[in-house]
């Protein structure tokens, strides 16, 4: 039996989204650029994954840009925002528990002379208002803030923040990596004070190499990209045309019938959280219940190396993590774990499984029955 659950590291791609991309790949394959009618007909693809991505999110079309995934969204929208904006100041604020395509982007920026504060968490993962209210100066331009912790699930106060930064003299950008919590959690980015939003495409079913970055029409932004000018001159470079029509279909398909969805997803994920609070020597990180998202978990093992679990679960084909994918290739103790004080004899002890829309509680309980074998097995060698 195989069982995926390190969908936070990606997804499977959704059927109707391949079959398009293939069709794309091999029929419709023209320049968007291009004048004649191959490239009309690329275009054509470009402008409705547009209008069905600004639908969902409730903004304009040409609010909406595609790049290559999470990460360059991150690195356009904190780059070109704060050298943009600098003249206004050049402080900038995030927490703790980012994503490494956010941390390490506020570490360049201050080797570029900007000056970051990194707000702490509670011990369920979630960054204070007042905690924030207090760094906010009168040289902030920026806040970046994620959606969705991708080891916890934790989810922070969006809406929250958005009010306090815009109800401000001087206003503020709000940005948010919502990488993990598209897909998720409606979001409407002019409801909720955002002012830019990243999303990758490979965490809601749609291709790897394949992200957005909604932009306020209003924010001054800067390209960290130079060419031809496509996209409103902000992101050059030939649009990705295949990954952009299937990118469009995963958001229609992961938006049909949302609600029933994420309502099956968290009652896997309590399922799942109660079930392996039964196990001896098992602590579950993170918020329960609405509080967290639907899709993570995060579990530390007393006495099992992470990665001697993650192996030995693998040999009876489940797949998991022991932490963020984006982190793998430099392993290193979890700052989110460290961020919500995990005992340091279980930071190298976690492991985080994630679900998605194809996963069953037949899944979860061969899961389940796995680790009932496999722990007391593991812990004896480890005693030894």
């Amino acid at each position: 039996m195989e069982v995926y659950l390190d969908n936070s590291a990606t997804t499977r791609c959704f059927p109707e989204a391949a079959r398009l991309m293939y069709q794309v790949m091999t029929e419709d394959y023209g320049n968007p650029s291009s004048l004649h009618q191959k490239g009309v007909d690329a275009e054509k693809y470009v402008r409705e994954a547009k209008e069905i991505i600004a639908k969902n999110l409730k903004v304009e079309p040409k609010e909406i840009y595609f790049t290559s995934g999470g990460t360059e969204s991150d690195n356009l929208a904190l780059m070109g925002a704060a050298h943009a904006n600098q003249r206004a100041g050049k402080h900038l604020i995030t927490t703790r528990i980012e994503h490494p395509a956010i941390l390490n982007t506020m570490k360049e920026l201050e080797k570029q002379g900007f000056q970051v504060t990194y707000l702490p968490v509670d011990d369920q993962g979630v960054v204070r208002i007042a905690d924030l209210e207090a760094a906010l100066t009168d040289e902030t331009i920026l806040v970046s803030v994620m959606y969705v912790n991708n080891e916890i699930g934790a989810v922070q106060p969006i809406e929250e923040i958005g009010k306090l930064l815009k109800n401000r003299e001087k206003p503020i950008l709000f940005h948010v990596d919502a990488v993990q919590g598209y897909g998720k959690f409606r979001i409407l980015p002019k409801k909720m004070g955002i002012d830019m939003l990243s999303v990758s495409g490979h965490k809601i079913h749609g291709p790897k190499g394949m992200g957005i970055l909604y932009v306020d029409e209003h924010v001054k932004i800067h390209p960290i990209l130079f060419g031809g000018g496509q996209q409103r001159d902000l992101r050059s470079g030939t649009e990705n045309v295949p990954g952009i029509a299937g990118l469009g279909e995963a958001v229609k398909e992961i938006y049909t019938d949302f609600n029933e969805k994420i309502d099956r997803l968290y009652g896997l994920r309590e399922y799942f959280i109660e079930e392996i609070g039964r196990i001896e020597g098992t602590s579950v990180n993170g918020p329960r219940g609405r509080k967290g998202a639907p899709h993570i978990v995060s579990v530390s093992f007393a006495g099992v190396r992470s990665e001697v679990l993650l192996h030995s679960l693998e040999d009876k084909g489940i797949y998991v993590s022991s932490g963020s994918a984006c982190a793998s290739n430099h392993p290193a103790v979890s700052e989110t774990l460290k961020a919500i004080h995990v005992k340091k004899e279980l930071l190298d002890s976690t492991i985080r499984f994630s679900f998605s829309e194809f996963t069953t509680k037949e899944e979860l309980d061969y899961t389940l029955e796995a680790l009932r074998t496999l722990l007391p097995m593991l812990r004896r060698f480890t005693r030894r």
